[in-house]
């Protein structure tokens, strides 16, 4: 590991310019390329105290044995450069996407003398014309064989042309109308080429000129009475419009734009990215990558910018693209944009309208990208295996922790305290093993006090079923109020123990885990903790953490641990706290059902009118009798009303207008949960 100090350059070295610089490693691989509009500014930021730098850039700049830097006249060209030193040293601290697949695209040869409709993938080739990338192979083939009969182009290979050729006979396509056979001569190169450029035309989303074009060659061939060649123009017609319709208009102006998405997490990075061409999705592509340094979503979409046209020109730039996030600054990556395609191309975020529906639409592939792409890597064996292996190794466990339980508390300023416990095994979620618990002990806010709790809870269960009792050892823990049964009807049991007990958290909340097992007697389970903030994670009885490597499988499946921990732990928070809220007197009414206790309310507006109502006038509600009624007015009269409600922004006193079965979180009166519903969550644990 090296010492950022020993090649940091002199005082007044570096200069004050836009440029490219490079860190090396001891052996002079590139391991990290970047771009500066002041390159001093930036440099300088590596060669801080290292306590000050994010552990991705603090792994990096110990890594790094050297720093060397080029000067360029502009932004624009650092872009450049970056990208062209991105791709031939390929280093391995820097954003790399990798497609989750190898796309295949609708591709005609227009270098060739007679150019070719194929189905292509991998690189792209100079002189050949590419539309897509589409999802399958097949729907590439779908839709050129409806538009073979409209623009018989030639499909076969070479060698099934060169012996068509030879023999002077064409393949069946030439026979049945789908190709124009070229071969033996039906068609000159020119009038093929025009043909070739005719199809290119029609995919790049020129549509209308050919549709209006054979409808009135349709008319005229049925005015002069030649209805055989009026009922073939018919069928190719509908062929084309079958062939639009396998693409529906997504933007009404017939814009020519890429939507970009971009979904992420600690670790890795899912992009998405739509290709709209005449207002019609033509194509859909994505990539993820490992977020090997701090980033932010702006450099993402950089990076997905460079990977995207960086070997693009003319037309394969849209005049549009639309992101999530803006780079920082935008006007260099928006003027190499323009570059490239060799006109302006807009670079902006969708505010709203038919292009921002369309941008949640691209985010949602994009999520739903990255977690398949999480479940793949989970599933599979030898990665999982690593990962329990390399969790051991850093724990110091004598075996590989096939059975782990995590813990997370979750509350809403100390209220609805509740916890989570959830087990992998064999690092998969087991979530019929999962469990919940309410914290009872005490009330209020205190984290460290609720884990030492549940620990106690749990364990205690699993000595008690390590003494074949057969019974709970107490009746507090329930699952939305009924203890957990098995299939026979007996409650079920916390009877196997895991080797790793993990708990989300620092050192406060794994010394009180810790403590728990102690108190209990059990000496041979694995505890530790794995903190948010930096994502170290924490033994017992030790003041420094395990810092784990961040492309470590282990890290990886510790955090997907403590994340389904968490996810599990707060909607059971926010299940109990809607219920709370939803909560009435009339709740209490023996023998008042749903519908009636809707009713009511409807009658009379709220709870507090409802309240002051006499038995006659409650006796006016439909389905409502005078002994029902009474008992309505009883069960109120005891209700103690709540306290008002204060908006803590305002100071206002709101009036009681709620209680109605059904009332969301949000209505007013609510005590907790004033202000914007972003500073409510971030209220939530």
């Amino acid at each position: 590991m090296a010492d950022p100090s020993s090649y940091r350059p002199r005082p007044g070295e570096i200069p004050d310019s836009p440029g490219v610089y490079r860190f090396r490693d001891e052996h002079r691989r590139v391991i990290y390329v970047g771009k500066a509009k002041s390159l001093r500014q930036r440099l300088a930021n590596y060669f801080q105290d290292l306590a000050n730098l994010h552990p991705r850039t603090r792994t990096m700049v110990t890594t790094a044995a050297s720093v060397e830097w080029t000067v360029v006249s502009t932004e624009v060209e650092a872009l450049q450069l970056e990208y062209s030193w991105i791709k031939e040293y390929d280093p391995r601290f820097n954003v790399k996407y990798r497609d989750d697949k190898s796309y295949p695209y609708l591709a005609v040869t227009m270098n060739e003398q007679f150019p070719r409709v194929q189905v292509m993938r991998g690189h792209k080739k100079k002189g050949v014309r590419y539309f897509g990338p589409y999802g399958h192979a097949w729907a590439i083939r779908d839709t050129v064989d409806l538009l073979l009969r409209v623009f018989p182009v030639r499909t076969c290979s070479a060698g099934v042309f060169k012996n068509a050729a030879r023999t002077g006979r064409p393949c069946l396509l030439g026979y049945i109308g789908k190709c124009s056979a070229p071969c033996v001569g039906r068609i000159t190169p020119e009038d093929h080429r025009d043909l070739a450029d005719e199809f290119c035309d029609f995919m790049a989303g020129r549509t209308g000129t050919y549709l209006r074009r054979l409808e009135r060659q349709m008319a005229e061939a049925a005015e002069d009475m030649e209805y055989e060649r009026a009922a073939r123009l018919r069928d190719d017609i509908g062929a084309l419009k079958k062939a639009m319709e396998k693409s529906a208009v997504v933007l009404a102006d017939a814009t020519d734009a890429d939507l970009i998405a971009v979904a992420e997490d600690e670790l890795e990075a899912a992009v998405q990215i739509f290709h709209v061409r005449g207002g019609r999705v033509r194509g859909q592509r994505g990539w993820v990558t490992d977020k090997v340094e701090d980033i932010t979503t702006g450099a993402l979409v950089e990076h997905a910018l460079q990977q995207l046209y960086g070997e693009e020109r003319g037309d394969a730039v849209p005049k549009e693209v639309l992101v999530p996030a803006l780079p920082d600054p935008v006007e260099p990556v928006q003027q190499w944009l323009t570059d490239r395609r060799g006109s302006g191309v807009s670079l902006r975020i969708p505010q709203r309208g038919d292009k921002k529906a369309l941008m949640e639409t691209v985010q949602r592939n994009a999520q739903q990208a990255l977690v398949l792409h999480k479940t793949k890597r989970a599933s599979d064996l030898t990665t999982r295996s690593r990962a329990l292996e390399e969790i051991a190794d850093a724990l110091g466990l004598d075996s590989a922790p096939l059975r782990i339980e995590c813990y997370d508390i979750s509350h809403l300023q100390g209220d609805d305290v509740v916890a989570s416990m959830v087990v992998f095994e064999d690092g998969l979620a087991r979530k019929s093993e999962y469990r919940r618990f309410q914290i009872k002990g005490f009330e209020g806010q205190d984290d460290v006090r609720s884990m030492h709790e549940v620990i106690t809870r749990r364990f205690r269960r699993y000595l008690a079923e390590k003494e074949r009792t057969g019974e709970w050892a107490d009746g507090d823990d329930v699952l939305d109020g009924e203890q957990l049964k098995d299939e026979d009807g007996r409650p079920k049991r916390f009877a196997y123990p895991p080797q790793l007990v993990v708990v989300d958290g620092g050192q406060p909340q794994v010394a009180a885990a810790q403590r728990a097992l102690d108190e209990l007697g059990i000496d041979d389970i694995a505890v530790c903790g794995l903190a948010k903030r930096l994502e170290e994670v924490w033994l017992p009885r030790e003041d420094d953490p395990v810092v784990l490597p961040r492309t470590s499988e282990g890290l990886y499946l510790l955090q997907r641990v403590r994340d389904e921990a968490h996810r599990f732990a707060i909607t059971y928070q926010r299940t109990k706290r809607a219920k709370r809220f939803r909560s009435s007197p009339l709740d209490d009414v023996p023998g008042l059902g749903e519908t009636r206790k809707q009713a009511l309310i409807k009658h009379f507006g709220s709870v507090k009118k409802l309240r002051s109502a006499t038995i006659d006038q409650i006796c006016e509600v439909p389905g409502i009798g005078r002994k029902t009624a009474e008992t309505v007015a009883v069960a109120l009269a005891r209700a103690t009303p709540a306290a008002p409600a204060v908006n803590t922004a305002t100071g206002e006193i709101m009036e009681e207008d709620d209680g109605a079965p059904g009332t969301t979180e949000d209505a007013p009166g609510e005590p907790v949960s004033a202000g914007t519903p972003d500073e409510r969550r971030g209220q939530e644990r």
